[in-house]
């Protein structure tokens, strides 16, 4: 059973649990917001267990994720891409209003699941990103994010490794932190466990302990078309041969692998936070989707189920513009700052079965497929023992700093695999998959 708002224990965990940045910006709040190290540690105490992070790509999905969040009993994560919501976005929702957003609903509805606020794939991709990064990730947490992937998979080896060391002193002790080995781009430049442990042990040389780490597992962003889905054998892999520096795996990629297959992420790796993004969208806005989260296609395009998501007379409007500019279906995505105004100003009851859908989706995930179910309490536990926001770091320095110099660390590097797969823009490859592959999508995943 989730806590009363209006119990003493929740009100000690208000006062103790809360990070500096959120009792800063809202002191009159009744909404659990947390560290992300505080949701890994809840899930793996659950074990066998992850929760969703999900990328709120619009105000509807944020309120049906954290109703579900509720009804589950599940700590959750919210979060938004630099794609989706940086400086240069697609999403009304961003950087710097996610945590006023979750924490408005929260107040609202009179939710006491525990949230914490992440900026995925914080990109950095070349030294001018990491000038800026130093700048702008400051301006995150004042907004009240709580949890940061730094994602430095687009450069070698050597520089993704050195870019976040660059970029730890700018981001909260307290902090969830996240990092990704391998850009994430489907069954070619897979990470291996050797790729993974050079990042974890150069981090750790450096005093900074990552929450998470992402691999290239042989999913991609957006929905699957081609690929064969999640290695899990390969995951499990990885994540034995890094299990000694205390990294729980994050999973990117999440739509497009049925049901069964992230049953068996959670079951059999590491694996603590799954994404979802594309399939959220999918839901609110009623396109029809199967198992696996993937868009359904007629004709080349989206297929919406009458009476679901948004409008009729909306989704036609939304057709008609994505025809005028040419739109394939996984285009669509960029409809989402222009129209995010009018669907807000629908009637309240489509506004309302658009969170709904989001709800029973993610609801159904929590508790059937993720293994997340009554994991809040296990996060209030934890908050309770350290009587803290932050609960400490998983691991000790393992490494000797003087063997990962600068120097050193490209020396190290090339040793590494090379081959990354081929250079492009993989941050959403597809909405949607053909209908004949649905076949090609149930197979299993091939042996590493």
């Amino acid at each position: 059973m989730a806590w009363s708002n209006q119990s003493k224990e929740y009100e000690k965990l208000l006062e103790i649990g809360r990070p500096p940045n959120v009792t800063r910006l809202f002191p009159n709040s009744r909404g659990l917001i947390v560290s992300g190290k505080f949701i890994d540690r809840a899930l793996t105490a659950k074990g066998h267990a992850m929760t969703i992070a999900a990328n709120g790509r619009n105000s509807l999905i944020i309120r049906g994720v954290l109703k579900a969040a509720q009804k589950a009993n599940a700590a959750v994560i919210i979060e938004i891409a630099k794609s989706e919501g940086g400086s240069k976005s697609y999403c009304a929702v961003n950087y710097w209003n996610m945590a006023r957003q979750v924490d408005a609903v929260l107040n609202e509805l009179g939710l006491t699941v525990p949230v914490a606020v992440h900026a995925d794939h914080y990109g950095i991709k070349n030294a001018g990103d990491l000038v800026k990064a130093k700048v702008e990730v400051p301006t995150m947490f004042e907004a009240g994010i709580t949890s940061i992937a730094v994602d430095a998979s687009h450069l070698p080896d050597a520089d993704n490794l050195l870019s976040s060391v660059a970029l730890n002193p700018y981001i909260p002790k307290w902090s969830g932190l996240e990092t990704e080995v391998g850009e994430i781009k489907g069954d070619i430049g897979l990470s291996t466990p050797e790729d993974a442990l050079f990042l974890i042990q150069g981090l750790n040389a450096h005093d900074i302990f990552p929450d998470w780490i992402a691999l290239n597992n042989g999913t991609t962003h957006g929905i699957q078309a081609e690929s064969t889905g999640i290695h899990v054998e390969l995951t499990a892999e990885v994540h034995k041969a890094i299990a000694p520096y205390g990294v729980s795996g994050a999973q990117h990629g999440t739509s497009g692998n049925d049901s069964e297959r992230l049953r068996q992420i959670a079951q059999k790796t590491r694996t603590t936070k799954a994404n979802v993004a594309t399939a959220l969208q999918m839901v609110s806005w009623g396109v029809m989707i199967d198992d696996y989260g993937n868009a359904q296609l007629k004709d080349g395009q989206l297929q919406k189920v009458p009476g679901k998501g948004m409008s009729e007379e909306l989704w036609e409007e939304i057709k008609a513009v994505g025809a005028e500019k040419s739109y394939k279906a996984g285009d669509y995505k960029s409809l989402n700052l222009p129209f995010e105004n009018k669907i807000l100003s629908q009637p309240q009851e489509i506004r309302l079965r658009m969170e709904s859908g989001v709800e029973d989706f993610v609801y159904k995930l929590l508790t059937e497929v993720f293994n997340a179910k009554d994991t809040a309490p296990l996060l209030y536990e934890e908050i309770m023992k350290v009587k803290s926001y932050d609960p400490g770091v998983k691991a000790k320095r393992i490494e000797d700093p003087a063997e990962w110099t600068e120097e050193k660390i490209r020396k190290k590097a090339q040793v590494l695999t090379p081959d990354k797969g081929p250079a492009g823009n993989f941050d959403d490859w597809s909405a949607c998959r053909p209908p004949d592959g649905l076949a090609r999508l149930a197979r299993p995943a091939p042996a590493p």
